[in-house]
């Protein structure tokens, strides 16, 4: 791509399909790179993104969500009051109370919570779980010779892991699946090409959820996962409010599910597409872990989001004003040569495979990479236990030599809308 300035990111369609050739080379040129259709500082190198992405002190995750859009409230780029500005017009931005646009010292609050919510005891006992659950999802799916991945297993049984490790009551479980498989809550609207679907919350069906829940175990606790949640506390022993706990598990909830759902559809999608991999994990499958990192590094779940600059600050070499928007492009820095050799290419050996960034990196890590790593180890254990060969529908996507798949329109995921596969059973 030789006219890296003449495409807009954030607008051109034709990128949704493809956009590592844009962003490699965007990365080229310069690791820290403003384009001009926005003004965003596009942070594509792996040392930088992990820079930017690591410090908080100097980067407000204010605008993790959005980014350039809506924009902020008032002009804020080379003021010296940024971090003021910020504390002044916080909750007017979008999704202002995710957990991912929360700065200190709110942030270390609710990511306490978080973890009072998800601790190692409760994901060992999800773990523990999981082989039920993962079967009982497969024994639907696989009821024929093919079928539809996403819809017909990924969501249903990443569904039912979280609401298990959440602790919603049985009773409600159908209808949780219901609403999160509609599409309208998973975010799919969010940072759209046409960057629609930012006024109105998708988690206001969880946030509703989650307040009545913990409101009903304080007052009638139950001795169950969400009597537990109603009880967890801040750091410093004061009690949130149930809508701060509500946000934290539809959070969980919400980003947890489809972070999971697009890792799979890329693993099986590779699985696939190469069936020299799929061979070698039928043979090992201790090879499946470092296979799950590079999945992570090659199709990173999502492409990057978003900071503001508090101050003056130098990336890369690159001087970047205070109150400037920046993209942390994990999609990029995890193919970036500087870091990964031959990047462009699918390496399920690849030494260093877990230093991606797919999971981001500082106090915004993702809190549950460790259940999105677990669930799609289980999931593809079991896949491969029951078949013995797994292909792409050549019906629905075409040859191999001439693929064709649909992505997510959004700037900020990377997922397919679906993944139809042919398998023959054990």
């Amino acid at each position: 791509m030789t006219d890296v300035d003449g495409v807009n990111f954030f607008m051109d369609r034709g990128l949704v399909a493809d956009p590592y050739p844009y962003l490699e080379a965007l990365q080229a040129r310069c690791p820290v790179s403003r384009e001009p259709h926005h003004g965003v500082w596009m942070v594509t190198g792996w040392e930088e993104a992990t820079e930017v992405a690591g410090d908080a002190d100097r980067f407000s995750s204010c605008i993790a969500v959005t980014g350039p859009f809506p924009g902020f409230p008032v002009p804020i780029e080379g003021r010296n009051d940024v971090p003021e500005l910020i504390a002044a017009h916080r909750d007017e931005l979008p999704f202002n109370d995710q957990l991912p646009a929360l700065d200190p010292p709110v942030h270390t609050d609710h990511r306490a919570l978080l973890m009072r919510l998800i601790t190692p005891k409760r994901l060992k006992e999800n773990e523990d779980a999981m082989s039920t659950m993962v079967d009982r999802a497969l024994d639907d799916y696989l009821a024929g010779s093919g079928g539809e991945l996403i819809s017909g297993f990924a969501q249903p049984f990443t569904l039912m892991i979280i609401a298990d490790l959440l602790g919603v009551p049985d009773v409600d479980r159908d209808e949780f699946l219901a609403e999160m498989q509609s599409g309208a809550h998973h975010g799919g609207g969010i940072g759209s090409v046409k960057g629609e679907s930012l006024a109105k919350s998708p988690l206001e069906f969880l946030y509703d959820k989650f307040v009545a829940y913990i409101e009903d175990r304080r007052a009638n606790p139950r001795g169950d996962v969400l009597s537990e949640m109603a009880a967890a506390t801040f750091p410093d022993g004061s009690i949130p409010d149930p809508g701060d706990v509500a946000r934290v598990a539809a959070n969980l909830y919400s980003a947890g599910q489809e972070t999971t759902v697009r890792l799979l559809s890329a693993a099986l999608q590779i699985l696939g597409d190469r069936p020299d991999i799929q061979q070698q994990l039928r043979a090992d499958r201790t090879k499946i872990g470092n296979f799950i990192e590079e999945a992570l590094r090659f199709e990173s779940p999502v492409k990057g989001d978003f900071r503001l600059s508090k101050e003056p600050v130098t990336i890369g070499g690159v001087d970047v004003p205070s109150g400037s928007t920046l993209m942390v492009v994990q999609a990029a820095a995890n193919r970036d040569p500087r870091r990964f050799t031959d990047p462009n290419t699918f390496d399920p050996a690849r030494s260093n495979a877990r230093q991606h960034i797919a999971f981001g990196r500082g106090i915004h890590t993702c809190p549950g990479a460790p259940l999105a790593r677990a669930e799609a180890r289980v999931a593809l254990e079991r896949l491969l236990d029951r078949t013995t060969d797994i292909r792409i529908s050549e019906q629905h996507h075409g040859p191999a030599d001439a693929r064709r798949y649909s992505y997510v329109p959004t700037y900020i995921l990377r997922g397919l809308t679906e993944l139809h596969l042919e398998f023959d059973l054990v």
